[in-house]
């Protein structure tokens, strides 16, 4: 199992236990990841960091002074 993070910037656009479906999107020298439809966005990954699974499992939604943050679980 593998954890990434997303950045969100509205509450309730998804829920702990939600499936999600994730885009690939490329850069120079590194990926970034988007919860469609582009409710969240990762930050930027290395090569060797590339995500192979485009389907994951909210497990877990953060709120903090920067935002909400949500963690999805990819099975990798």
């Amino acid at each position: 199992m593998r954890q990434m993070e997303f950045k969100m910037e509205r509450e309730n656009l998804v829920h702990e236990g939600d499936e999600v479906t994730v885009t690939e999107g490329i850069l120079p020298s590194a990926y970034y990841y988007t919860i469609n439809p582009a409710v969240a966005m990762s930050g930027n990954y290395g090569f060797r960091e590339r995500l192979r699974s485009d389907h994951g499992v909210v497990r877990e939604i953060k709120h903090n002074e920067k935002g909400y943050y949500v963690v999805v679980e990819f099975d990798e």
